[in-house]
Parts: structure tokens; C-alpha cells; sequence
């Protein structure tokens, strides 16, 4: 019998639910055993359900190809096979609320991709290699929940990810000001271009509720657990625009930064370089080894040339200048559905069994 942590993927057949399958195809400590998905998809393989709607370049990894398809309503058949869940569900956030909720109470852990719980108190939201102790929170979560073993826990928006590494690198130069553009892949959206051909070279101004997520999510990330929740932080003060670019893969950011605390180029480089956690500690099979990479060229990080970095789970930053009214400015880039959707959640997990908090029924 497999020591392998079984695992249930909840909204299987999305892009990111595909995503999970795909990066957990030879997880040395995860194995997925359960697929769950709408009602309609129930009752048939998933290679059935995914046929003509697979949107990964990868092919659908064989050992999952005969499982059939669960009811993600069907909560009780679903967790009484599993170990825990990835949660990549398409619903309305009332209803994810609900659900995710309904799985934690059957004493199976939820790690989210979904933004519905972000905001809730006692759920801990984690980027692993910068807040790896809001994990804290989860006791009182369980209380609230009445579980022994049973929680929930979110990974963040992927629009942040190509810029808030940096901010926490740099922590201790006090960034108070940020002013962040990002250029989001289609795949953000759960789409490719046979999908979306209204995208093909075009631009869209406006992606929903993406630029409050960019804004407010790193204060959460910042944030500190008192009185059993997560206080989010009170700066740096964000201000964003996000806008959907003809890029299927890779979100890219233009970032401008003021700090109280003054540094040169070079050591703003290397507390880039330097920057690591508990992932990297510990060697966590998802982690990157260097978490931030800088690069010197004038013309980098290109999404066809960096986006894949550290398997998709490092950043790419690069144009580190002087800015005639902020300090600093600076472009990043991050793998969206890999360290931005399903491999931070995959990463996360792991931190959640490193630290106890998931483990065999």
C-alpha cells in the first residue's frame, strides 16, 4: 500500500484542477486517488470528461485517466476516500465558502486555490517562504470549526506573486509606497486561445476584482496572527492597474517602490537573491531552490524566456533602476498557474504536512 498521502482534487477538469493532476503526476509525497467535479461530470472517467477540453500541453497523465469523476456535492463519498483535498471549484464564493467548509468538517484538510476564504479571519492565506506561521491560526480555526484534523487554507492571487518576493526581501527598508502594473496571461482565466480568439492580439483593460486582490492581498501576506486572526498590515499602501495581454502563460509586473530606508542597486539585488524560508530549509519537494532570480539584461525576464523558471515555481525579476519620483522601479515575472494557481498550493500543502498539520487519517 502506498505511504502517499491520498489526495481528492475538487473542480478537476478546470484549467488549475488540471494543473493539480498534472504537477501531481509523480509527487514523491502526494497521489491522487480522487477526482471531483460539477454533477454533470459525475459518474464518468475523468479521461471521458476531459476529452476535448484539456488545455495543458502535457498529455493527461495516464494513472489518472480511468478514475471516475465523483460530485464535488458529494461530500461525504468524496473525503471519506482521501487524505485531503486541493480545492479549484467554479462557483460563486458563497458557495465555495460553503463547501470548503462542508469538506473541513468532515475532518479533511481544504488547501484552496479559490478566493472566497482569503478574507476569513482564521484561515491562513501563505506564500510558504514568506509567511510560513500564519499557520498558526489554524487552532482557532478548528475551534470555530469544531474539528480535530479538519481546516482550510488558501493560497494567494497569482497577480501578486511577481512582485510581493520582492516586497518581503526588502522588508526591512520599510516600502511604503507601491505603485504595480500587471500584464495577465489568458490562462488567468481559465482559458487558452482556441477558447479565447477575441484575445489574440488584443488587449483588455480590466479584469474583475483583480486589482482590489493586488492591492490588498500583500497586507495580508504582511500580516501578524493576534487574538486568534490574521491582522492584515497597514502598509506598504498599493495602487494598481491589471490588464489582460495576449500571453498564455506568465503574469508580468512593472513595479515602482518608495522606502524609508535607503539602499544601492547592489544590495537591493542581493537581499533579492538571498531571500528564502522554511521551503528552501527544509527542501520541500515543490520549492525552488532560488526562490528570486535577478537578471541583468536590459531585455529580461521575457515570458517565453524566464516564465518556466525553477520548473515555474521561482520569480523573475529584472530592469532594477532609479525612478525619477519613486526610488526604485523594477519588472517581475511569475508562472500563473504554476506559482501563482496550483503549484503554490501544491507547495503550500507541503509546508501544511512539514508542519504537522496534515497527515494520514
Amino acid at each position: 500500500m502506498s505511504e502517499k498521502l491520498k489526495v481528492a482534487i475538487l473542480g478537476g477538469t478546470g484549467m488549475v484542477g488540471q494543473r493539480f493532476i498534472s504537477l501531481l503526476e509523480d509527487h514523491p509525497w502526494f497521489e491522487v486517488t480522487t477526482i471531483a467535479a460539477s454533477p454533470r461530470s459525475a459518474g464518468r472517467t475523468y479521461e471521458e470528461c476531459v476529452e476535448g477540453r484539456w488545455k495543458l500541453d502535457e498529455p493527461v497523465p495516464e494513472r489518472v485517466k480511468k478514475i471516475v469523476v465523483k460530485s464535488v456535492q458529494d461530500v461525504e463519498a468524496v473525503s471519506s476516500e482521501v487524505d485531503f483535498c486541493f480545492s479549484a471549484v467554479d462557483m460563486s464564493k458563497d458557495q465555495i465558502r460553503a463547501i470548503e467548509e462542508e469538506y473541513a468538517r468532515t475532518e479533511t484538510p481544504v488547501v484552496s486555490n479559490n478566493s472566497a476564504h482569503r478574507w476569513t479571519p482564521d484561515v491562513p492565506m501563505i506564500i510558504p517562504e514568506i509567511n510560513p506561521t500564519h499557520t498558526d491560526v489554524i487552532a482557532f480555526q478548528k475551534k470555530r470549526l469544531g474539528t480535530e484534523r479538519g481546516f482550510i487554507a488558501v493560497k494567494p492571487n497569482c497577480s501578486i506573486q511577481s512582485y510581493t518576493p520582492v516586497l518581503a526581501a526588502w522588508k526591512d527598508l520599510e516600502p511604503y509606497q507601491v505603485i504595480v502594473s500587471t500584464y495577465q496571461a489568458i490562462s488567468g482565466a481559465g482559458k487558452n486561445f482556441a477558447s479565447w480568439p477575441e484575445m489574440v492580439g488584443n488587449i483588455i483593460p480590466y479584469i474583475g476584482g483583480e486589482e482590489e486582490k493586488s492591492e490588498r492581498e500583500p497586507l495580508r501576506i504582511f500580516g501578524q496572527l493576534k487574538n486568534g486572526v490574521i491582522i492584515p498590515a497597514e502598509g506598504p499602501l498599493i495602487s494598481s492597474q491589471c490588464i489582460r495581454v495576449p500571453v498564455l502563460y506568465g503574469h508580468t509586473a512593472t513595479v515602482f517602490v518608495k522606502m524609508r530606508k535607503k539602499a544601492d542597486k547592489e544590495e537591493l539585488i542581493h537581499r533579492m537573491q538571498s531571500f528564502s524560508g522554511v521551503p528552501q530549509e527544509l527542501g520541500l519537494p515543490s520549492a525552488p531552490k532560488q526562490f528570486i532570480r535577478y537578471m541583468e539584461e536590459d531585455n529580461r525576464p521575457q515570458v517565453l524566456e524566464d516564465v518556466n523558471y525553477e520548473r515555474g515555481m521561482g520569480v523573475t525579476i529584472g530592469r532594477l533602476r532609479p525612478d525619477t519620483i519613486f526610488d526604485w522601479k523594477f519588472v517581475g515575472l511569475s508562472h500563473n498557474t504554476i506559482r501563482g494557481a496550483a503549484g503554490g498550493g501544491v507547495e503550500c500543502a507541503e509546508l501544511l504536512k512539514a508542519q504537522g498539520y496534515i497527515t494520514k487519517k
